[in-house]
């Protein structure tokens, strides 16, 4: 018997990295689990992944109601209904704030869409099938930029787009754990340092340095601390995961810092 028996999850940009972290664990846990991802392969991913938990993978655009809106009907059709949503998927470019105009315009919607528009259409899809479910979980996929710094190198001015858009994300968290907190559904974020992935390791076009990457935290134990948090029942807080530190929840935080930390 899984600790997730029966629940039925969304994640997505659940092909590779974090995403997949996310969906082995769940469905390791025994939830049924529906992904999207932009990838081709993502339904032979999906055969892929050991149970106990049933999943399936679809190719879709996060950005596109369309496409969520079918990601949503697949979870229905597929498991009875859905749970919990965890909004991973998620874009980095770089962006300095004297970038040309045209070029600053076109950047937001590349990260925006993915990174905040996505997380809106898919939440507002989602939240009335938690509601009817009688409760569930959110879990929205931010940064350790968000939280006090305990190092250099944190909020880097050659990324002022996607900085934004994980700070944005704490609106939604703070927000929406408030308001649907009497539905019985807890809304949280997890905000992690390096960690090993494609995007990360985009920044030296896919080859990092060997002694670098040695510090980099792993996809599963990110993984694992969504488990935790799943299993631990707070709300409305930034869940923190620094290099070097353990990956764990931490103490629950006073109300008036669960998002700042």
């Amino acid at each position: 018997m899984g600790a997730l028996d029966g629940r039925s999850a969304i994640v997505t940009g659940g092909a590779t990295g974090l995403g997949r972290a996310f969906v082995e664990a769940l469905a390791g846990e025994g939830a049924n689990v529906t992904f999207c991802d932009l990838l081709a392969e993502s339904p032979d991913i999906a055969a892929e992944v050991p149970g106990p938990g049933a999943v399936r993978g679809i190719v879709a655009d996060v950005s596109k109601l369309q496409d969520l809106q079918r990601l949503t009907a697949t979870a229905q059709d597929a498991f009875g209904g859905v749970d919990l949503l965890v909004n991973n998927a998620g874009r980095w470019r770089e962006t300095l704030v004297t970038d040309p105009y045209e070029k600053a315009v076109t950047d937001w919607d590349f990260i925006m869409d993915a990174n905040l528009m996505g997380v809106l259409l898919l939440s507002r899809l989602c939240v009335p099938l938690i509601i009817e479910a009688g409760g569930g979980d959110i879990v929205n996929i931010s940064t350790y930029y968000v939280l006090p710094a305990k190092s250099p190198g944190t909020n880097n001015p050659d990324t002022d787009l996607y900085n934004a858009s994980k700070w944005a994300l704490n609106g939604f968290t703070q927000a929406w754990s408030r308001s649907l907190e009497e539905h019985n559904v807890r809304v949280n974020a997890l905000c992690m340092g390096a960690t090993d992935t494609a995007m990360l390791r985009g920044l030296w076009d896919g080859e990092p340095p060997a002694e670098q990457v040695a510090t980099w935290m792993r996809p599963e134990q990110i993984a694992q601390q969504l488990l935790d948090l799943l299993a631990d029942g707070r709300s409305g807080e930034n869940i923190g995961a620094w290099v070097g530190e353990p990956v764990e929840l931490g103490p629950r935080k006073p109300a008036h810092r669960t998002v700042t930390g």
